[in-house]
């Protein structure tokens, strides 16, 4: 199963979020949408990074109440990794669990095409197990 076989049932809607934006109104959105991460971009095209409620619980740990008024560029991720739309859901939760984060925007020539979350690929890969499960149990049924 590809990236895009995820994209195509959930969606390309990303919420994004301006680097200038403060922690509340990052918290705001991200409660308001129900997610746990947020696109940085000023261009709503281009990544400029990545905010996660891991980032924000990290950020408030080192900069207590002061944290809120504070700019998402302060605390963001700035190195994110991507992936394409015809990548395979296995390399991605390969990578996810490797380097242990939650959320990977898909990209289509540096374009923000979609994102993922670790649920996400999980749900995809059980549901491609299920599959490969029920047509095991066909062709042993039909070979019987």
């Amino acid at each position: 199963m590809r990236v895009q076989n995820i994209l195509a049932h959930k969606g390309p809607v990303v919420v994004t979020v301006e680097p200038n934006a403060s922690l509340t109104e990052v918290i705001a959105s991200l409660s308001k949408h129900g997610i746990g991460a947020l696109i940085v971009s000023a261009d709503n095209r281009t990544i400029a990074g990545i905010v996660t409620e891991r980032d924000i619980v990290r950020a408030l740990a080192s900069h207590g109440p002061d944290l809120l008024g504070m700019p998402v560029r302060d605390i963001m991720t700035m190195n994110v990794l991507t992936c394409a739309p015809e990548e395979e859901v296995r390399s991605v939760a390969r990578t996810m669990t490797a380097k242990r984060f939650r959320h990977m925007p898909v990209t289509i020539d540096g374009a923000i095409a979609g994102i993922v979350s670790i649920g996400d690929v999980v749900k995809s890969r059980l549901d491609e197990l299920e599959t490969e499960h029920d047509q095991l149990l066909s062709y042993i049924s039909s070979t019987g």
